[in-house]
């Protein structure tokens, strides 16, 4: 595949929203008996609601160019004298309807800069704020981003800890992007937003990789939506869009806390320590016929390449739902640790549940678990000999904070 790229900022930006309304109605309205997801392979059901948001929507962004960024606060017009009568109306503005108390005083411990992509306050874009925050700075900077996709390629660098994005809700808010691991020459840079400093927050807003869905066997299709490669990130009703490899959570302590996770191969992968608390896993790997014993699909490739690495991935009160026929992961490194406790899984497992990367090998060296799960996808009876079919004892170190040693920075 050659080095795609969107020529039509607005044909992104729709096909970006199309994503949401497509998977917020899905998740809001396909449910079966046992409350699992089912995202139909056709959303022929959904057609007439999505084109009339779509149409509603479109008329909103007829102008889409990423202007230069607008230093200006939002003010109030002031009408003017209307010479005989008294004042004539105010025109109306895109900005009157703006919060009036964003951005809010700095205090002490924080300081808030607004995003708003049409110059409505401090920036038009999300980069043009983070490089507006001072180096090293130990007040906490928090990015307030209003309502909107943000079409742009985002770095928080090392040099900028104690960040905070504060969007309107992970339907409303996105930062969206569209490279492949092979027009950013390698799956690791190809994420639409990267984050390397330490104590991240991201509260209600999703971030997303609108490349195209890679085919079977397509090379350097891989299209990351995040990386997370700083430590002590916190990622609170945010969502993660993609197809292969859409979050790449890297290295760190991280907790992922009613989040909304979607993809198909690999769709969580990394070598970081996390806890993911009430999340939902939606595989959008291609549908599969009754009785096709074919994979195609995996959540995690966790890449612990060490016994010696305290890393892992635990996925506490989670569901997991949507299409294919999935592992719950596989071993893209030889120690590769990851449970899966209290958490509801459809019939989309495969019966083995896990896969050792295809080396046998690796099966002594691995650490899957699984905890008290449900659903039709949690049997467990014909699991790989190497799970880990845990009790209470074993279990225990990966059901709550402590195993990303929350106390020590989680406040």
């Amino acid at each position: 595949m050659g080095n795609f790229k969107f020529q039509n900022l607005s044909l992104a930006v729709l096909v970006a929203i199309f994503a949401f309304l497509a998977s917020s109605v899905l998740v809001a309205n396909n449910t079966n008996s046992d409350g699992f997801f089912t995202l139909p392979s056709l959303i022929t059901d959904f057609k007439e609601l999505v084109t009339d948001r779509l149409e509603r929507l479109a008329s909103q962004f007829h102008d889409l160019s990423i202007p230069s960024i607008i230093h200006r606060s939002h003010k109030k017009k002031r009408p003017t004298d209307g010479g005989g009568g008294g004042p004539k109306p105010k025109p109306a503005s895109i900005c009157d309807d703006f919060p009036p108390d964003i951005p809010p005083p700095d205090t002490n411990t924080t300081t808030t800069i607004c995003v708003d992509r049409n110059g409505c306050c401090n920036f038009t874009t999300v980069q043009a704020a983070i490089d507006a925050v001072p180096n090293m700075s130990p007040k906490r900077s928090i990015i307030w981003i209003n309502s909107g996709i943000y079409y742009e390629k985002v770095v928080v660098p090392r040099t900028k800890p104690n960040i905070t994005f504060q969007g309107q809700g992970y339907t409303s808010t996105a930062i969206a992007w569209n490279d492949t691991a092979f027009s950013a020459h390698g799956t690791f840079y190809s994420a639409s937003v990267q984050v390397f400093s330490d104590r991240f927050v991201a509260n209600g807003i999703s971030f997303m990789n609108v490349a195209p869905i890679p085919g079977p066997g397509d090379v350097g299709a891989q299209a990351v939506a995040i990386r997370v490669s700083g430590d002590q990130a916190v990622f609170s009703s945010c969502g993660f869009f993609g197809a292969q490899d859409t979050l790449h959570d890297d290295r760190g302590r991280h907790l992922y806390r009613d989040c909304y996770i979607q993809g198909s191969i690999d769709f969580i992968f990394g070598n970081a320590r996390s806890l993911y608390q009430n999340c939902q896993l939606i595989s959008m790997a291609t549908p599969v016929g009754p009785g096709v014993r074919s994979i195609n699909g995996a959540v995690t490739a966790h890449g612990r390449a060490s016994k010696d690495e305290n890393t892992g991935f635990a996925f506490v009160n989670c569901s997991l739902g949507g299409t294919g026929r999935i592992w719950l992961g596989r071993a893209w490194r030889p120690f590769s640790r990851v449970v899966f406790a209290n958490t509801a899984m459809a019939d989309i497992v495969a019966p083995e549940g896990w896969n050792d990367f295809n080396d046998p090998a690796r099966d002594q060296t691995i650490f899957y678990g699984e905890y008290n799960c449900s659903g039709a996808g949690a049997n467990l009876s014909l699991r790989a000999p190497y799970v880990q079919k845990l009790n209470d004892t074993l279990a225990a170190p990966f059901l709550d904070m402590s195993f990303i040693d929350a106390d020590q920075w989680l406040t």
